[in-house]
């Protein structure tokens, strides 16, 4: 029998994307105690203010919100938003703190998802957007919408 590859997404960043360019992804695992992955299953976390940092060799998440699970025993996490470790290769590292050395560089958290039985981070590493790179953004999107709004009432007339 195979490995199951299927993912499902429990907790996702949708304001990265607005705020930033995001120029490269990783993958990592997330270092949980006690009951936490179980509030993860459940979809009771939130990375929607939350950065990645190196130190010591090490990547970190911070303010990542993780309810604590309401079944749960003594070994529940006291603080939901404590600092949580994200596994990486080594050579992953290095990459990741000689880009965020670089001016306006930032590790962003994307996406939480149970790959395998692990939670795993997509982790991505982007680009402060200005505040008319965002203005600009919104109006491609809106020209599309309105483009396709258009085509699909020709397609309608047509037939």
């Amino acid at each position: 029998m195979g490995k199951k590859t299927e993912s499902k997404v429990l907790a996702q960043n949708k304001k990265a994307s607005h705020d930033y360019f995001i120029e490269e992804t990783f993958e990592c695992g997330l270092v949980l105690t006690g009951t936490e992955i179980k509030s993860i299953r459940m979809g009771k976390a939130n990375i929607a203010d939350s950065f990645a940092t190196i130190r010591n060799g090490e990547a970190f998440v911070h303010n990542m919100h993780i309810s604590p699970f309401e079944q749960g025993n003594r070994h529940n996490p006291t603080d939901p938003t404590r600092t949580r470790k994200l596994l990486l290769k080594k050579a992953q590292i290095n990459t990741l703190f000689g880009s965020i050395k670089q001016q306006g560089y930032t590790l962003v958290p994307l996406k939480i998802y149970v790959r395998n039985g692990y939670a795993k981070l997509l982790l991505g590493l982007g680009k402060g957007k200005k505040q008319y790179d965002k203005r600009d953004a919104a109006a491609k999107r809106d020209a599309n919408r309105d483009i396709q709004r258009a085509l699909r009432e020709k397609q309608k007339v047509a037939r």
